[in-house]
């Protein structure tokens, strides 16, 4: 259902019956790792105008993995770690992850 490289490909999908008889399918919560517990691969300072996109791309080299610097993060909202308030914090870029399916 997903790429292998999506933080979303290990995931169970489940099935929802409505009253009605349809089945929808869906796929269950994904809960957020302990950032503190994965393997760091740098450090980065937050620059004015910075997205997480961009720091990916720079360090993991795919812009798309930005989820992976969220996970080490402990941060559900990408926002949270490159807004205004953000600029000149730290932000930690973990060692790329393929999760397992």
């Amino acid at each position: 259902m997903f790429d292998y490289t999506s933080r979303y490909y290990s995931l169970a999908t489940a099935v929802y019956a409505t009253s009605d008889g349809r089945q929808l399918p869906y796929v269950t919560r994904r809960f957020l790792p302990q950032g503190g517990n994965l393997v760091l691969l740098a450090q980065v300072g937050v620059t004015q105008g910075d997205r997480l996109d961009l720091i990916a791309a720079r360090t993991l080299g795919v812009a798309t993995q930005y989820w992976q610097i969220c996970d080490a993060n402990s941060a559900m909202n990408p926002f949270d770690l490159t807004g205004d308030a953000a600029v000149g914090t730290l932000v930690r870029v973990p060692m790329p992850q393929t999760p397992q399916g």
